[in-house]
């Protein structure tokens, strides 16, 4: 019953997270001076929109090289390696079945300049001198929990188990800055998968 309660309340502080626009406004106010270091982080941010995704990429000076899944062109792909499964005779068994198809070899990679999740906040922050761990797991770990409910601009909002899949930068209205396969964008909030806290660096 307390696991219930528990996922009711995250989700309630999710929907004001997502749903409430100026959330903020109610939340107690940063100092004046606090509040300038976060529009700095904010802005360093979204500077970076369309900056191409890299994974291992991106530092306190910037973008720098990481990998990307390489480009690939979208041909019809054959049915099982080439065999037009509509010609066989699936009804005898032993009889007419492909031989095996082997498991398709990983997708290639490239060498990119962008950013990955943990790089565009490590970016983020050093533009006001905060040092922030290199990975979104070890991000999780420092600062100051927050329920969603309670969200401030600048927090740091996690994904997967222990915020160890990835980071984004709540910017306020249920819209955050984030890395995304197409490069750094402005998005809605997800829920989804979401760690039940958020992290603030700047109180």
């Amino acid at each position: 019953m307390r696991r219930v309660r528990v996922f009711v309340v995250l989700m309630l502080g999710f929907a004001l997270l997502v749903a409430t626009p100026g959330l903020a406004a109610a939340q107690p106010t940063r100092s004046a001076t606090n509040q300038k270091a976060v529009e700095i982080v904010i802005a360093r941010a979204l500077s970076q929109r369309g900056v191409p995704f890299a994974y291992g990429g991106g530092g306190a000076s910037g973008p720098s090289k990481g990998t990307a899944a390489a480009p690939t062109a979208d041909p019809a792909q054959p049915d099982q390696a080439g065999v037009d499964a509509s010609a066989l005779d699936l009804t005898t068994p032993g009889l007419n079945l492909p031989a095996a198809v082997p498991a398709p070899a990983p997708a290639p990679r490239v060498e990119v300049v962008g950013f990955d999740a943990s790089g565009l906040m490590v970016y983020a922050y050093a533009g006001v001198g905060v040092k922030l761990p290199r990975s979104s797991g070890e991000m999780y770990k420092v600062g100051q929990k927050v329920m969603p409910s309670l969200a401030l601009p600048g927090d740091l909002l996690f994904y997967g188990p222990e915020g160890t899949q990835s980071v984004a930068l709540f910017i306020g209205n249920g819209k955050m800055v984030e890395t995304t396969d197409s490069g750094v964008a402005v998005s809605d909030v997800r829920t989804k998968d979401m760690a039940p806290y958020l992290v603030r660096i700047i109180a």
